[in-house]
């Protein structure tokens, strides 16, 4: 019990250290975005979703290469991306009122996560299909490749270059008060700071699941999951309440697509191939494509996302929640772990 306690309590410092790094970084991101002149919904989308996406990134390899526990950091991104889709639209409506939508992001921006989910889920099939791995147990794996990698971190690019292409058609000016210089060293200090939260997540998820006697990407889902999410939930909060929430969805949307197509592929390309368990993998994504198509068709009525249809996100994010529970318990088997 006292372990557990222990190992909780390096998962709070840890999300605190996080939420201090995050904080730095995005500011950081923010002033770059300003001094390049980029648009808002651009600045969401791109910078700082690759902003407050580092704590994914950082999560992924550290527990590829430092723990040898790659579908652990699968697990925190999928977690992460279940968090983002769901508990931070819907605290940003409940706390700070509702948001309206626009075309250009449930059309573009929710459009091209969807094809991210689809590209990532294709990888994972096509490592079991091309490169199976055989075990003692009877589950299927298959060996993730560097060249299986590259697809979803090309799609990503494709991204980018749409995004680039908006700015220019745009033609606007950045803003020359901002130090850049000084606003690339806040941005490293953050990520150095990220680093050492991620770990201390890291390694409490590893401890849990060896104290529960669970695979550790359970705790990946939830502890790595939320710790790393939390400062994403508060920005957005705070964003909502100023009165900017194209800034709020664009960051949730740009920082799944960041997550997806180059957090995941990441630990494959520095580690060259990496082995998954297809029963752990398709019920994880199976749930992230469900509250993909929740959030897509909240977001497309009325262009609103109401206080109800709020509250309907939280409810699924718990639903998530109490499956993992379930699953940790062993109650429910469909992760066959």
């Amino acid at each position: 019990m006292i372990e557990i306690v222990g190992l909780l309590g390096l998962a709070a410092a840890g999300t605190g250290v996080l939420w201090y790094g995050s904080a730095r970084l995005e500011d950081a991101a923010n002033d770059l975005a300003d001094s390049y002149g980029l648009p808002a919904v651009v600045q969401g989308a791109v910078i700082a979703a690759v902003g407050s996406s580092m704590p994914e990134l950082v999560s992924v390899l550290l527990a590829t290469l430092v723990h040898g526990a790659f579908e652990l950091g699968v697990g925190a991104i999928v977690g992460s991306a279940v968090f983002n889709l769901l508990a931070i639209p819907g605290l940003a409506v409940v706390l700070g009122g509702g948001i309206d939508t626009t075309r250009e992001l449930v059309y573009k921006e929710a459009l091209f996560y969807m094809l991210a989910v689809a590209s990532l889920l294709l990888t994972f099939s096509l490592a079991v299909i091309y490169n199976p791995v055989t075990a003692a147990d009877s589950l299927v794996r298959g060996d993730v490749s560097r060249p299986l990698a590259a697809f979803p971190v090309a799609l990503y690019g494709l991204y980018v270059f749409t995004q680039y292409l908006d700015t220019a058609d745009e033609g606007r000016t950045g803003d020359t008060s901002v130090d850049t210089a000084r606003a690339w060293l806040r941005f490293g200090v953050g990520l150095v700071v990220i680093v050492v939260g991620v770990e201390a997540l890291v390694r409490a998820a590893v401890g849990l699941g060896d104290a529960f006697g669970t695979p550790s990407f359970l705790w990946g889902m939830t502890v790595v999951a939320a710790g790393s999410s939390l400062p994403d939930a508060f920005v957005s909060i705070a964003a909502a309440r100023a009165g900017r929430p194209t800034v709020t969805l664009a960051n949730v949307l740009g920082s799944n697509t960041f997550d997806l197509l180059v957090c995941v592929p990441a630990g494959v390309l520095v580690a060259g191939s990496l082995t998954v368990t297809f029963a752990h993998i398709v019920p994880m994504m199976s749930f992230l494509v469900l509250a993909t198509i929740v959030f897509f068709g909240i977001s497309r009525t009325e262009m609103r996302l109401s206080r109800g249809e709020a509250w309907t996100l939280l409810g699924l994010y718990a639903a998530f929640v109490g499956w993992l529970v379930l699953e940790s318990l062993r109650v429910s088997s469909v992760l066959e772990l």
